[in-house]
């Protein structure tokens, strides 16, 4: 959760800016749109074949509250991730 658009443009050795062009040129979508969808990828995995509960999962993906998560799983899959990994 405390890796922001600036480090990943550090890391990428282009500046923010351009970082924000590339992405939205690519995906469509700002960075950290892209950011929430890498996490929300990772946290359908970590449901299907992990036993841990829905917080400890949207704190191991980098949402920095299991509420949040819960709304954003639910904006982008139409479900809960509880409904999720009960149907899985």
């Amino acid at each position: 959760s405390n890796y922001t658009v600036e480090e990943i443009a550090k890391d990428l050795y282009i500046s923010r800016v351009q970082l924000y062009r590339k992405v939205k040129a690519i995906f469509g979508i700002s960075v950290s749109e892209h950011i929430i969808n890498i996490r929300l990828e990772k946290s359908k995995e970590l449901l299907k074949n992990n036993n841990q509960n829905i917080s400890e999962i949207a704190y191991a993906v980098g949402f920095s509250s299991p509420s949040y998560y819960s709304t954003a799983f639910k904006n982008k899959y139409g479900i809960t991730p509880t409904e999720y990994k009960i149907n899985v």
